[in-house]
């Protein structure tokens, strides 16, 4: 019985992955930031937020983006 629990578990977090999308965004002084998901802007504040590659929250200044590109 908790083997079906562990695939049924699986199963589903694997769904959930797979339907998150994954962006690049590029900034002006040329660094490349992979994020997990798409990041979002706030327009009050001009920051964006994203998720990186460890899981971690970060925002940046929006002036610093120069492109954001779903991969």
């Amino acid at each position: 019985m908790k083997w079906m629990l562990g695939i049924a578990v699986l199963s589903v977090s694997m769904l959930i992955s797979g339907c998150s999308s994954d962006y690049v965004m590029a900034t002006k002084d040329g660094k490349m930031i992979m994020t997990d998901g798409k990041p979002s802007i706030d327009k009050e504040t001009g920051l964006v937020k994203y998720v990186d590659e460890s899981g971690h929250e970060i925002q940046i200044n929006g002036d610093e983006i120069s492109s954001i590109v779903e991969r």
